[in-house]
């Protein structure tokens, strides 16, 4: 086969730094347009970005040649740089370490957009660390919680 081809759809997830809610709703339609667009100034392919104050949801397609490891990273040190810029009172902003990446089926894609457009809703009956737990067990990732959280 003289061609590559790849769906790649990934569901990442990653919180500011000790989970303090910076990004508050006069900011976020900002934050969320930014970060799609540095999505797509690393490779990948924005689907849908949004999340809460205290942490990020994005869905983005992904290009065979680009390690997630490295478009996070991206990512994160970009979007922190320029939201310290561009919001004076976030000199302090910081991205907590770590992340979670999880593989969507393009089958699923419609449920993942669902799911990050209701954050709101969803979390006004689960936490940010019930929500990541449970995204942890259903993709049947091992971890241990002790080192989980800050």
């Amino acid at each position: 086969m003289g061609n590559t081809y790849a769906s790649l759809q990934y569901h990442f997830v990653f919180s500011t730094k000790l989970r303090k809610p910076w990004i508050h709703h006069e900011i976020e339609d900002r934050v969320w347009r930014f970060l799609g667009g540095f999505a797509r100034e690393v490779g990948m392919a924005p689907i849908l970005v949004g999340g809460m104050p205290d942490h990020i949801h994005m869905a983005v397609g992904g290009h065979p040649t680009m390690a997630i490891s490295k478009a996070i990273q991206q990512i994160k040190g970009g979007s922190s740089k320029w939201m310290k810029e561009a919001f004076p009172e976030m000199k302090g902003f910081a991205w907590q370490d770590g992340y979670g990446a999880f593989s969507v089926s393009k089958s699923n894609l419609p449920a993942l957009t669902t799911y990050i457009a209701n954050q709101r809703k969803h979390h006004r009956k689960k936490t940010f660390k019930e929500e990541f737990v449970a995204l942890l067990n259903r993709h049947g990732i091992d971890y241990d919680e002790r080192y989980l959280w800050d």
